[in-house]
């Protein structure tokens, strides 16, 4: 369901995998007899219309159903974990220019790419709090 990646694509304003998070977070929150009748009635071709007309913005995700975004929330602090520092520490870095400017080209660009994404992250736990 969430392509090749494994991995959701979020932007600043919407999710740019909507389609892929939709349904999953569908799935994820369906009981399993909720889930048994949706595969039965071959429910995945029949909601294509419905998420066609649905984007997932920051204001539908703050509006989801408690279960997904509590299923939303835990997977990014799970994905928060998995960087070896926190959002100030980067901040702190990006801020030090002393510090910054030790660090090679390469390094700067993979410190306001991972800044960036966490800023993302924490952004989507404020919206699904």
């Amino acid at each position: 369901m969430v392509g090749e990646e494994g991995a959701f694509v979020l932007g600043w304003d919407e999710v740019l995998t909507e389609e892929e998070l939709s349904v999953t977070l569908k799935v994820l929150c369906m009981s399993e007899e909720e889930f048994k009748e949706y595969k039965e009635q071959d429910g995945w071709e029949d909601d294509s219309e419905e998420e066609e007309n649905s984007t997932l913005s920051n204001e539908a995700l703050s509006r989801l159903k408690t279960p997904c975004k509590k299923l939303l929330y835990d997977s990014v602090l799970l994905t928060l974990e998995s960087y070896g520092a926190d959002l100030k520490a980067e901040q702190d870095l990006l801020n030090n220019k002393e510090v910054y400017k030790k660090l090679s080209r390469r390094e700067q660009q993979a410190l306001h790419v991972r800044y960036g994404q966490k800023r993302i992250l924490h952004q989507l736990l404020e919206l699904v709090q």
